[in-house]
């Protein structure tokens, strides 16, 4: 009995490790996404010509390819362009899972051309051009995005008025660096459609791609993700470092959102004790929010930047 007992113990450690190993891959490690394609949870009922539109600008556009070294050694690239009238004002903006910096240019255009704002757009670790095996939900990014402010502050000087922008995992990205300490430069931030957590948008999927509970396979992967990547899914929290924040925030959130839900943004904006605002768009599905009413979109970020963002 003893021995049965013993064997199948070592059968479910073989299966939940196989479990951890197939999952990290799927999630985390750096590698084609082939579960996004087709997901009815990424469909929208608008054509996304902003993102074709913003494509063509940027390919028209004198972007200068810029770089950092991260503080774990990955050279980090991404693309800068001055403002036409030369300004103090930046906008660095943070795009999604599995996504490049280059699928953000409709914003960028929209902060360039109406704004008048300095443009940096960074590939996150594990994405684009540049380095990384791994995606670390913006935990790790967070601090790839202080390197990043500090490289406005030190090519713009220190006068330099910076907002951060972020879609999906960007505006994750975004809200977990805003409980860092942040130079005085960065004056406030933009979130759109953004998880509470790793831990949480995870445990979400699983159930709503696998039918499958998160215990005990999520924190197995966690354990795998923090040997192999460095950090854990519960560390991965926008929802802790929003409580933490001092800075004004936008936060953005389609109310047809089924692959982060909109639930999510009312846990956010609940837990910020700082300044902030929330537009909820109707009708529009995850990352929808901007190509869904690009006016209103447009509209209501401008208010908000005039509001707190100074300009010399």
């Amino acid at each position: 009995m003893r021995k049965w007992i013993i064997i199948i113990f070592v059968l479910i450690l073989a299966i939940l490790t196989a479990a951890s190993f197939y999952f990290y891959h799927v999630a985390v490690q750096r590698s084609e996404k082939k579960f996004l394609n087709d997901n009815p949870d990424l469909a929208t009922s608008t054509n996304n010509s902003l993102l074709d539109q913003g494509l063509l600008w940027m390919n028209r556009s004198a972007f200068e390819t810029v770089s950092i070294i991260s503080k774990d050694g990955l050279k980090l690239e991404g693309y800068y362009l001055e403002a036409v009238i030369p300004t103090n004002q930046t906008i660095i903006i943070a795009h999604g899972y599995a996504s490049k910096a280059k699928y953000m240019a409709a914003y960028a255009k929209f902060f360039y051309e109406t704004l008048n704002y300095n443009v940096l757009m960074p590939d996150a670790r594990g994405h684009g051009a540049s380095e990384g095996d791994y995606i670390g939900f913006g935990w790790p990014e967070r601090k790839d995005y202080l390197q990043w402010i500090d490289y406005i502050i030190d090519r713009n000087g220190n006068d330099s008025s910076i907002a951060l922008h972020g879609v999906s995992m960007g505006a994750s990205t975004v809200l977990m660096t805003s409980g860092e300490k942040l130079p005085k430069q960065v004056k406030a931030i933009i979130a759109d459609c953004g998880y509470t957590s790793a831990k949480d948008v995870l445990t979400y999927q699983l159930k709503r791609m696998y039918q499958l509970p998160s215990f005990p396979i999520l924190q197995s992967t966690s354990l795998v993700t923090k040997i192999r990547a460095g950090y854990f899914f519960e560390e991965a929290s926008a929802i802790e470092q929003v409580k933490k924040n001092k800075l004004p925030i936008l936060f953005i959130h389609g109310d047809e959102d089924t692959f982060v839900p909109v639930e999510m943004v009312h846990e956010l904006y609940e837990a910020t004790i700082a300044e902030k605002d929330l537009y909820l768009v109707p009708e529009a599905e995850h990352g929808n929010a901007y190509d869904k009413n690009p006016a209103l979109y447009e509209k209501k970020i401008a208010k908000f930047l005039t509001d707190y963002m100074p300009k010399n």
